[in-house]
């Protein structure tokens, strides 16, 4: 949805962003605890309007590679 703008479901083209700093402390994020600190991976949500299909997006290489070296 984030590239194509169109849902992989429905083929809508309604498609809404929520980033995630919509709901401060709701936030759809990822976080990596280290020994003393949390770092915080923002997730952004793409919502079709018309059947509810949800896609999560780490959206920057940056962000991604973070979640690489703590996961792989």
């Amino acid at each position: 949805m984030k590239e194509g703008k169109r849902c992989p479901k429905c083929g809508s083209k309604e498609i809404i962003r929520v980033p995630d700093d919509a709901h401060r402390y709701l936030a759809n994020s990822i976080c990596i605890t280290g020994l003393v600190t949390v770092k915080r991976i923002p997730i952004t949500r793409y919502v079709c309007h018309e059947c509810g299909y949800v896609e999560n997006w780490a959206e920057t290489r940056h962000d991604r590679e973070k979640l690489w070296k703590a996961y792989k």
